[in-house]
């Protein structure tokens, strides 16, 4: 998780510019108002790294791991609690210049990119155990933690003695999972909240002289779910298949349905799958827009599934909302980055792997669509009418099954009306005749008193086996042709 701190009332030009006229500050020397806060950074590193009895490592080579440079301190001191280094290179950073409108007559901040010192302060936390805060020297001192909840969850499993091993950023063996998936699930903001604080009061003490404290706000998140296998040998005779199949088979449409999205025309961020190899094996990506979900194995014995966000703007759920007129009202809207809201991103994240996972299930396991077809293609009889199978090679059953898997239907179901949208040659009775033979099939539920209704997990195998039928089989089989 990456977290940024920003002082909310320097953290924008005119809120520093306002800063400045309060104090009867010449906007010219804004610089010159700087340079103490600077120092005052720099003594405070100066002063941590003597009482800890470590020195600063400043980075000049552009190549320069710090985690490969952390590991090896930890090797040697050991993961007791306490600060385990500190380093310094000099990277760009946002700032601001002085302006004067000459019509106006008025003299003004604006944003401006430049370059300054800043620290790295590696911290082995009790909480959240191994994590960094960078730290500008230069105003407005925006800072960056960065923590890993594996870490944390480790050090909970310690304290409750519970036997585990990770390798890397994974657990290869808990002696309790299901404790521990309840003790993730735990995880509290608040409680962040304090670290966070702890940090900035460590890290960077000129914040008391605004008058306000950091405001935290999420600015990358990503949540794995992971499947240990007990040995190698399990997960390797499947995941090139299941890579293969997850390529070849996963379009736009599903990628917003596994994100409880709709696609629609005006969507214009980038979108679409990668293939990439890695050191340590491949790794299936699919994008949308600013978030992404990934498949790949680690160490041939972990397969992992994780969603990331950079921004937790795209997803939506129902929360208090305050309006400028100071009045309040609850609704459907855009999550805020702050970090109260990880509570109900983990949710959707969780729901995101889960969704994925049910896909992947379904397509890899050929006895899926074997055991199941009779169901989906034999006629059904019900209250003395029959309706007809499905036909997984007829172009209409296949755009009707394709339809109701929708991510915009995910969430809120699909009714009449709105699946008429995706099915504008149809009429509304022959539309209610479809969701009949939908339901006789098994492969939608309706909720009872309402017109709404719910692809059962049945249906969402049926159409993971329709597109693997028809982008593996038939498609390339027709390309080849019959030889002459």
């Amino acid at each position: 998780m990456l977290v940024f701190g920003t002082l909310p009332k320097i953290c924008f030009a005119g809120g520093m510019t306002s800063f400045l006229y309060e104090r009867k500050i010449r906007i010219f020397d804004y610089p010159k108002f700087a340079e103490p806060f600077r120092n005052r950074i720099r003594e405070n590193a100066e002063k941590m790294d003597s009482e800890a009895g470590i020195e600063i490592e400043f980075v000049r080579k552009r190549n320069f791991r710090k985690e490969d440079r952390v590991k090896e301190i930890l090797a040697s001191r050991g993961e007791q609690a306490g600060l385990v280094c500190i380093f310094s290179a000099t990277e760009p950073c946002s700032t601001y210049k002085p302006r004067y409108n000459k019509p106006t007559g008025k003299t003004y901040l604006v944003p401006d990119d430049g370059k300054c010192l800043h620290y790295y302060f590696y911290f082995m936390d009790e909480d959240l155990g191994l994590c960094h805060v960078r730290v500008p020297t230069w105003l407005p001192c925006r800072l960056q933690v960065c923590f890993n909840g594996h870490n944390w969850l480790a050090g909970q499993l310690s304290k409750l003695g519970i036997d585990y091993r990770m390798a890397d950023n994974a657990f290869s063996h808990i002696a309790d999972w299901q404790r521990a998936q309840c003790i993730s699930n735990g995880w509290e903001a608040k409680r962040i909240h304090v670290r966070l604080d702890e940090f900035a009061r460590r890290c960077c003490p000129i914040y008391r002289d605004f008058a306000t404290g950091y405001h935290w706000s999420v600015v990358q998140c990503e949540y794995a779910t992971d499947i240990v296998f007990r040995k190698q040998a399990d997960l390797q005779a499947i995941y090139e298949n299941l890579a293969r199949t997850a390529i070849h088979t996963v379009k736009p449409d599903n990628i917003a349905t596994f994100l409880g999205r709709k696609l629609s025309l005006q969507f214009e961020g980038e979108m679409g799958n990668r293939f990439n190899l890695r050191s340590e094996g491949t790794r299936i990506k699919h994008t949308m827009g600013p978030v992404s979900i990934k498949l790949y194995d680690k160490f041939g014995l972990i397969l992992r599934i994780e969603t990331t966000v950079n921004d937790l703007t795209f997803f939506k759920h129902y929360r208090e909302v305050e309006h400028r007129d100071g009045s309040r009202e609850t609704k459907w809207a855009s999550m805020q980055k702050t970090i109260y809201s990880l509570p109900a991103l983990r949710e959707l994240l969780e729901a995101a792997n889960r969704r994925y996972l049910e896909f992947l299930s379904a397509i890899e396991d050929p006895r899926a669509g074997r055991n199941k077809l009779d169901k989906l293609s034999q006629p059904v009889e019900q209250e003395g009418r029959r309706y007809s199978g499905f036909n997984l090679f007829d172009a209409e059953d296949e755009n009707l099954l394709c339809s109701i898997v929708r991510g915009e239907f995910n969430i809120s179901g699909l009714q009449n009306k709105t699946l008429r949208r995706h099915l504008p040659e149809l009429s509304s009775n022959q539309v209610s005749r479809l969701l009949k033979r939908l339901r006789t099939h098994g492969l939608v539920k309706k909720v009872g008193s309402t017109y709404k209704y719910y692809v059962t997990a049945f249906g969402k195998e049926v159409v993971a086996t329709a597109l693997k039928l028809r982008e593996l089989v038939i498609i390339p089989q027709l390309a080849l042709g019959l030889p002459r």
